[in-house]
């Protein structure tokens, strides 16, 4: 690891205005990841920024929905009655991640910007266009059985996001609030804040410079009051997806009144698909209306030599878990 200074912020103008003045500062919260890359020396910064103190915490009703401050920690939010209740897939997608002691440690806002687990990102010995552009991408034709087949580029075939959580929040509309150093705020779609690979794999959000997340706020729905987070891995706990599903489904009647779907382990991002959401809104909620929501989900899919398997296994999952739910 290199070495650093480290700083608590008091507030979000300091800890902003900081990153500002030093772009290559880091913050940190949990740590979970940031110290994990900087002990592997694949992220170098002078200074980290602690921003445990400022108050972007609190778990509450809102009428814009459900609103999380970024600086609340997993654990916490997964077990929250009102998460537990209104919102059951965030709440399985928090408690199926990581350790209980990681859970612990690590922040909503972390969580959302954690990076890509790809095996070659994550050994210097290797090239990568994500660490140093144009370098090249070695898992196009190396080891890639836990790597993406949707969203892809010939720059970059990772899961940029390896997590879950982003993966709910995908499904359920989730908005991001995002502050500059000059306090000014924005909102952004889950959806939109992951940025595809193309041929710039180096960039993975719309954050800019010195940006901060500030909470996180899921829309209140029948969808998302009947939602769960499925999550298929090479181990029973402590394992990243292999393939997972994140869905809701508003059925009344037998017939799907409102629908939403989100994969994870395929994607170069939390990979929403409204091509399943169309098949399933106002069809019979039947094994047979999964299937075909399944199929149109990974249609677009570019499967490598080693990760083929995931095609079939993503829509199994998506199956299994539109099942439960209905």
């Amino acid at each position: 690891m290199n070495n650093f200074s480290y700083i608590q912020a008091n507030s979000a103008k300091e800890a902003t205005g900081i990153r500002q003045a030093t772009p290559q500062a880091a913050y940190i919260a949990g740590g979970t990841t940031l110290l994990d890359l900087m002990k592997a020396h694949l992220a170098e910064h002078p200074q980290l920024v602690d921003i445990n103190a400022l108050p972007f915490k609190g778990i509450e009703q809102t009428s814009d929905g459900l609103r999380i401050g970024a600086m609340e920690r997993m654990s916490d939010v997964g077990e929250h009655p009102l998460v537990l209740q209104q919102y059951p897939a965030v709440s399985e997608s928090l408690l199926l991640a990581a350790s209980p002691q990681l859970r612990n440690m690590a922040s909503i806002g972390g969580n959302i910007l954690q990076r890509t687990r790809c095996g070659y990102f994550r050994d210097a010995a290797f090239p990568c266009n994500k660490r140093v552009p144009g370098s090249g991408c070695p898992a196009l034709e190396g080891d890639n059985h836990n790597l993406a087949i949707l969203g892809t580029s010939d720059a970059c075939i990772a899961t940029a996001y390896p997590g879950d959580l982003s993966v709910a929040l995908a499904a359920l509309d989730a908005v991001l609030t995002l502050e500059n150093a000059k306090g000014k705020q924005r909102r952004v779609p889950v959806t939109e804040f992951y940025v595809l690979p193309g041929k710039t794999p180096q960039r993975e959000t719309v954050l800019e410079p010195g940006e901060l997340i500030v909470a996180v706020t899921i829309p209140a729905a029948a969808h998302a009051r009947r939602s769960t987070y499925l999550k298929v891995r090479e181990r029973a706990s402590y394992a990243y997806a292999l393939a997972s599903a994140a869905v809701g489904l508003d059925v009344q009647g037998g017939i799907i009144r409102s629908a939403r779907v989100a994969l994870g382990g395929v994607g170069t991002k939390p990979w929403r698909s409204p091509e399943a959401e169309k098949v399933l809104t106002g069809a019979p909620a039947t094994e047979a209306t999964f299937r075909a929501a399944a199929a149109a989900a990974l249609r677009g899919a570019q499967p490598r030599d080693d990760n083929r398997f995931k095609v079939e296994l993503a829509q199994n999952t998506l199956v299994q878990a539109l099942l439960k739910v209905a």
